[in-house]
């Protein structure tokens, strides 16, 4: 898949893993490309794969609210 196709399936995923609005998983996204998480991904296609979709979704989704313990307070 072309670098854009996975940065929409990564935000698709974490639409579908984590119940998160369209607008706060692009959101997820655009950060996660802003601090160069996806750099090796442009220049490597090998790395465009749904399985690795998969964990970066769950890594992005997990290092974004690490620092915000407040989101799992009940």
């Amino acid at each position: 898949m072309t670098y854009e196709e996975y940065l929409d399936e990564v935000t698709t995923l974490m639409v579908e893993f984590f119940d998160l609005k369209d607008e706060a998983a692009i959101k997820y996204v655009m950060r996660a490309q802003a601090a160069d998480f996806f750099t090796l991904h442009d220049d490597d296609p090998a790395m465009r794969t749904l399985e690795r979709a998969r964990e970066d979704a769950k890594t992005i989704y997990e290092q974004r609210n690490k620092s915000r313990p407040e989101l799992y307070r009940k």
